[in-house]
């Protein structure tokens, strides 16, 4: 069956625009490349990636694009502008000349301001994302939540996906509204979510147990057809690795229908991101 990771990640420290990267965070602080990740996929039999972005640069989303070109299962890419620019539209436009580019992702998790997303200033850029069919990656908390509903009810046409759930508290259970609210965003929007993200809020190498109500949930709110796995990696090895997250979402899959299965292991990614 085939696999498409729908969330990984790259990285180069020369470079110098990962500013949430810093050496406190052990393991992630050092290159992350091409080189690295390909045996892993090879090892798990998964054959395409969509490469998201790590920095708030434009820079880095060039850095990632130029990747991709260079490697052969990164099939698509997704990016960052600046939404407050008045370069913004232009940004987008040069990267959508590149066939990689799927959409954006602004770093919504990090901003202070939790209705950031619902500033009027932005509305030029939903719009362009709606006219150009690209797609927007939703990196939130929690707290976002609310915001989000109101975004997808204003902006019905935008193709948004959930990035890792919505990062659940899972570790000490401190999110109980996320599941009602995850719940009425699937059922009163056309959002799709990643089942991605979710062993990295529950402490380190977490026991599917832990993992599974809120996996179930995802599941039941959005269906196979909204659903799509994703590593996060390199991220995700801090807290597992990638063979032990595949085989806890495999397990998962398990009672599913082949279909179901392919849905969220490759169709939806593919749907979504037009890979």
């Amino acid at each position: 069956m085939l696999r498409i990771d729908s969330h990984q990640h790259f990285w180069q420290l020369s470079r110098g625009d990962y500013l949430w990267l810093t050496p406190e965070l052990g393991l992630l602080y050092r290159d992350y490349l091409p080189n690295n990740f390909s045996p892993l996929l090879q090892q798990a039999n998964v054959a395409k990636t969509v490469l998201v972005q790590a920095a708030a640069t434009t820079a880095e989303t060039e850095f990632i694009l130029k990747l991709a070109s260079e490697t052969e299962f990164v099939a698509g890419v997704v990016g960052w502008v600046d939404m407050e620019s008045t370069d913004a539209l232009a940004d987008l436009a040069r990267f959508s000349e590149n066939p990689y580019f799927k959409g954006v992702r602004p770093m919504i998790q990090d901003v202070s301001d939790i209705n950031w997303m619902l500033k009027e200033q932005l509305a030029p850029v939903f719009n362009y994302l709606i006219a150009h069919d690209l797609t927007f990656d939703a990196l939130i908390l929690p707290e976002h939540l609310d915001a989000l509903y109101i975004l997808l009810k204003r902006y019905p046409d935008l193709k948004v996906v959930i990035d890792h759930g919505a990062k659940p508290g899972i570790e000490n259970s401190s999110s109980p509204q996320w599941f009602e609210k995850i719940a009425l965003i699937a059922r009163e929007t056309s959002a799709f979510c990643k089942l991605s993200g979710l062993v990295t809020e529950a402490s380190s190498n977490p026991h599917f147990d832990k993992l599974a109500p809120y996996m179930e949930h995802l599941l039941v709110c959005f269906g196979a057809e909204r659903l799509m796995w994703g590593s996060d990696w390199p991220v995700v090895e801090t807290s597992s690795n990638y063979q032990s997250w595949l085989s806890q979402v495999e397990g998962f899959l398990i009672p599913l229908s082949s279909k179901e299965q392919h849905s969220i292991w490759a169709h939806t990614a593919q749907k979504f991101y037009q890979l």
